[in-house]
């Protein structure tokens, strides 16, 4: 059987993309979830009604039951008020259920195309927008896109029932029904003079709270550096600024906030004021009857609801919208490369070249690229690997790379940077491979046997996040392990063995080139130890290849050559 999808992804297929807009992309959800917000304003409505019934049915009470003495339409009116609580309470139950749906339907699904925006644009993103930007959305602004769809159905009752008191107080005296319908309105659009101000505000704050976040993560994922030369104060400090930095912008929405709220119970009150003496005044004066003034009270009790709800609903929105442009910034950004269909089995073959720098790697060789500037180098290997954006005028034998599909490019060439990232989860899982007796061999070709060793549980164990129980060292040999176990037609090693004593290099550059032979294998490197086992190695100048020749051809024939690589002797 297949099996179902989540209840949030339903509506949003593959190859469905939601708006990079804040506005169109909450018309997006809900047209996605139309179904709910329509259930649930079938429970609002009347759940709304029938408490704004309640006053009529006691006015009746009180006219044609206790005034008239009647003993039976009191009991029958007194049922209907029973039957009106009953109905709102089994209204309300479902109104809720509803409610909350709608709100979890709408976080989920934005947290959805926010995630496959994510893994659309890699890298692009965090070069766009700080990571703590983006994981302030993740953390906070999903659940706050599904305010509004909340408090729909409530609006939506509210609505309805003011309309219909609206249109009762109008039968029973003219003059407080029109105060019901120019006043109400006039309230709910004073309101626009505080929401506006906070809005900004909000905004202001939710930007602040982002670069808090971001210096946040950026600091802990350099704490182990901070430590080594004694930064932690001068971080410590820029952090305590951005905080109170925070700080400030919430008061400022706290005090714009606390004002709507504060008006959400002094506007209605005063017009819960104006029409009660209004009526009491027609009341003495014998144009309505002490039933209609009762109930006249109860409506403009009850009004207090379904006005605090307007002003709620539109404080909502403004939340979700403030949360939407956040998410619709996510949306916006675009891809290093576009989003082309896999050809399926590619047959690539032929040299690979980089046509800014001249760099060519030979099928089935180890190819090493040297540079002064390491910058330089691994601005190559980003070219050969197709990891940056813009057109990277790389060649495969006959093809342009750029003509493939990424996912093609993926496949055939890997890139191993020289900070890898490692994942928490299984140790197996993380490196890969298609067996364990394949993955000790090659944790044996990257010497990292005393990183398995510091996993409790080995290739059972789990991995921390990022590594960060392993030395940097270890880190780095267990990254080169996976990369090895993916097996690609050409790898790109970017300063494999930065990390790890000369010893240790030693080994790895040896067991390496032998792992390899007969591969195409790029290494961006300085070390001699490694330099010394390449095939070919290109010396790089200014962007472009000067020299090119064995490891020892150079350091006799080329001085530049040999005064990087004596620096790289030397660290």
């Amino acid at each position: 059987m297949p099996s179902r999808r989540p209840p949030w992804d339903y509506g949003v297929r593959p190859d469905d993309a939601a708006p990079a807009d804040a506005d169109r992309l909450l018309v997006w959800l809900a047209r996605r979830q139309w179904r709910g917000l329509v259930a649930g304003a079938c429970f609002g409505i009347p759940w709304m009604l029938s408490v704004a019934l309640v006053p009529a049915a006691i006015g009746h009470a009180v006219d044609d039951g206790i005034v008239a003495r009647d003993g039976r339409a009191l009991l029958l009116w007194s049922g209907a008020v029973l039957g009106l609580g009953l109905l709102a309470a089994a209204a309300g139950n479902g109104r809720h259920w509803f409610a909350v749906r709608n709100w979890l339907t709408a976080a989920f699904r934005s947290g959805v195309v926010a995630d496959r925006a994510v893994r659309r644009t890699g890298p692009a993103l965090t070069r766009s927008m700080p990571a703590g930007e983006v994981l302030a959305s993740f953390t906070s602004d999903f659940g706050r896109m599904g305010h509004s769809f909340d408090v729909f159905a409530r609006f939506m009752g509210a609505v309805v029932s003011f309309v219909v008191v609206a249109v009762i107080l109008l039968r029973g005296s003219l003059l407080l029904g029109l105060i019901m319908l120019l006043g109400g309105p006039l309230l709910v659009a004073s309101l626009a003079f505080v929401m506006k101000p906070l809005q900004r505000r909000q905004s202001a704050q939710r930007e602040e709270a982002g670069r808090l976040t971001a210096l946040g993560a950026d600091t802990v994922a350099g704490l182990r550096v901070l430590r080594g030369i004694g930064g932690e104060e001068s971080f410590l400090e820029r952090y305590r600024t951005q905080s109170q930095q925070v700080r400030r912008a919430g008061v400022r929405v706290a005090g714009t906030q606390a004002t709507l709220d504060s008006a959400q119970v002094l506007l209605p009150g005063l017009f819960v004021l104006v029409v009660t003496g209004v009526g009491a005044h027609l009341a003495v004066a014998g144009e309505i009857t002490p039933g209609q003034l009762v109930a006249f009270y109860g409506y403009t009790a009850f009004l207090t609801i379904p006005l605090q709800t307007a002003v709620e609903m539109a404080d909502k929105l403004i939340t979700t919208r403030v949360a939407a442009r956040r998410i619709a910034r996510i949306l916006a950004t675009e891809p290093d490369h576009p989003d082309l269909p896999s050809r399926g089995p590619l047959a690539l073959d032929g040299v690979l070249t980089d046509l800014a720098s001249g760099v060519t790697v030979e099928p089935g060789v180890l190819t090493a690229l040297v540079s002064a500037r390491p910058e330089e180098t691994a601005a190559v290997a980003a070219r050969l690997g197709r990891t940056v954006g813009g057109n990277h005028g790389v060649t495969w034998g006959t093809t342009d790379l750029d003509d493939l599909p990424i996912a093609d490019v993926r496949s055939h060439i890997l890139v191993s940077q020289a900070d890898p990232r490692l994942f928490s989860g299984p140790l197996r899982r993380e490196l890969g491979g298609p067996d364990d007796d394949t993955r000790l061999a090659t944790v044996e070709v990257a010497d990292a046997a005393d990183a398995l060793a510091a996993v409790d549980g080995g290739l059972d164990g789990e991995l921390e996040e990022r590594g960060r129980s392993l030395s940097g060292g270890q880190r780095q040999r267990l990254a080169l392990a996976r990369a090895l176990l993916r097996d690609p037609e050409v790898l790109v090693l970017v300063e494999p063995t930065s990390a790890v004593d000369a010893h240790t290099e030693a080994r790895i550059a040896g067991r390496l080139a032998a792992h390899r032979k007969g591969r195409t294998t790029v290494v961006v490197t300085a070390s001699p130890l490694l330099l010394d086992h390449a095939d070919v190695v290109h010396l790089v100048e200014d962007g472009r290849v000067v020299a090119t020749g064995s490891h020892r051809e150079l350091s006799r024939s080329h001085p530049a050559y040999r005064s990087v690589v004596v620096r790289g002797e030397e660290d």
